[in-house]
């Protein structure tokens, strides 16, 4: 490839790269090439770094407010977002909270998990699960038994609901169903069972830690986003921030990025604006069937929503306790949270509140209205002050059983990534910073 120094073990890289997005997927291609030697110019047609995964400021009647453009939470098995988050000078320890995988509810019936080394603390936390009988303990054991005996592998064209057919209700509604819509915001009856026991083979038995759920204390940029393109730039890259690319062509061996040579080309947008990327490539580059190919690919992925509700609790009672900042909902009928948040312990000011809606179908009026009606029957909050209500209709494609995702590779030197392009995991951001990974490394 054009500039790059054949010296051997250790040669320095100088490949100009363009990185097309500026989210978490397309800031992880950025920061590992910049890693290798790389030179990277990175293009965000907003204003603001982290795509979907973003801090977002308010103005509130008691002044601005940093939040969310979405309440998200991490675990403890996503290895790569936190060694690439070190690696930028994010201090792990402080900016996120620690806390075994809980999934308690108001009146304190759930699983908690014990700090223990795995299997261990599986075994202890649904032993000692509340409000569960014995022989649905006994059945959620003998079912994650049989998984790990089968190395976590099932037929691609299950769904998570063929999976624990035999599962009783009690279970589904309040363990399974929690975790399935959280990590593939998608129904256990349409969700892939082959991507959902992925996650949980790397939640349950990747290590100590690896099932501890992880909060965000600061603002989603400061985690992320914002970090690596302040070591990008220190380093001497080039960010564009408000620079939404027009034109991609080839070019012989090098690549047109609205005019400007580059030796390769990664598109790190949402599919939607990649398929157009692609497809106006592909016309400049008509020996390609694999780039011809993956516009209509990347088009033809279904999204789903995800809500996030941002209140104040009117009283002091109506908190949560510091040393469990989050609760389990049970969602049904105008009922739609499954989660809710207390950001006064994680960062945020005394009594905000963020109630997450995975999966989410209705309005942002209706929404809105019926979490705060959900509050008030479930945990007896009543009289909460809504601040804003935060939908992303394409918060994450349909992780659908057997769904074949759009492929890496589209020509040489012309690469995707993204939560949504081939790979293990769902549309989590370590599926996102992986994504970005490899395809940062599949140009070295």
């Amino acid at each position: 490839m054009a500039g790059v120094e054949d010296a051997g073990a250790g040669a320095h890289v100088s490949a100009r790269v363009a990185v097309i997005g500026g989210g978490w997927a397309g800031l992880a291609a950025a920061v590992t090439l910049g890693q290798s030697g790389r030179q990277v110019t990175v293009y965000e047609a907003a204003r603001q770094w982290g795509g979907r995964a973003r801090a977002l400021a308010l103005d509130t009647p008691d002044g601005p407010l940093t939040l969310d453009n979405g309440q998200h939470i991490l675990i403890g098995a996503y290895s790569d977002c936190l060694a690439l988050m070190r690696s930028v000078g994010v201090e792990v320890d402080t900016a996120l909270r620690r806390l075994p995988m809980t999934l308690r509810h108001a009146d304190g019936s759930g699983l908690a998990f014990p700090d223990l080394a795995p299997p261990l603390d599986a075994l202890a936390g649904i032993l000692g699960a509340r409000g569960w009988r014995w022989r649905e303990r006994l059945a959620l054991l003998a079912w994650a038994t049989r998984w790990r005996l089968r190395g976590f592998r099932c037929d691609e064209r299950a769904s998570v609901a063929d999976l624990c057919a035999s599962l009783p209700p009690r279970l589904m509604a309040e363990f399974i169903e929690p975790l399935c819509v959280s990590a593939l915001n998608t129904p256990p009856a349409l969700s892939s069972g082959a991507v959902f026991l992925r996650v949980l083979r790397d939640a349950l038995f990747s290590g100590r830690g690896g099932s501890n759920f992880l909060l965000p204390t600061c603002d989603l940029g400061q985690l992320f986003p914002a970090t690596a393109a302040d070591w990008l730039q220190a380093r001497g890259h080039d960010l564009r921030l408000g620079t939404r690319v027009a034109q991609l062509q080839a070019d012989g061996k090098a690549w047109r990025v609205d005019g400007e040579a580059f030796d390769a080309v990664l598109l790190a947008t949402p599919a939607s604006e990649a398929a157009r990327l692609a497809g106006q490539a592909a016309k400049s580059l008509p020996d390609a069937p694999a780039l011809r190919q993956w516009p209509a690919s990347a088009a033809a992925l279904e999204h789903t929503a995800i809500a996030t509700v941002y209140a104040r609790s009117a009283r002091p009672q109506q908190r949560l306790q510091p040393g469990l900042p989050l609760l389990a909902l049970r969602p049904g009928p105008d009922a739609p949270a499954q989660f809710v948040f207390d950001r006064g312990h994680l960062g945020g000011p005394a009594g905000l509140m963020a109630f997450v809606v995975s999966a989410s179908v209705a309005s942002r009026a209706d929404t809105e209205a019926q979490v705060l009606a959900q509050a008030a029957r479930e945990l007896g909050w009543h009289g909460m002050q809504p601040l804003t209500t935060v939908i992303d209709k394409r918060a994450t494609f349909a992780c659908t059983p057997g769904l074949q995702r759009p492929a890496q590779a589209l020509a040489p030197g012309l690469l995707a990534c993204g939560d949504y392009v081939a790979g293990p995991y769902p549309a989590t951001l370590e599926g996102a910073v992986r994504s970005g990974i490899g395809a940062a490394q599949a140009l070295r």
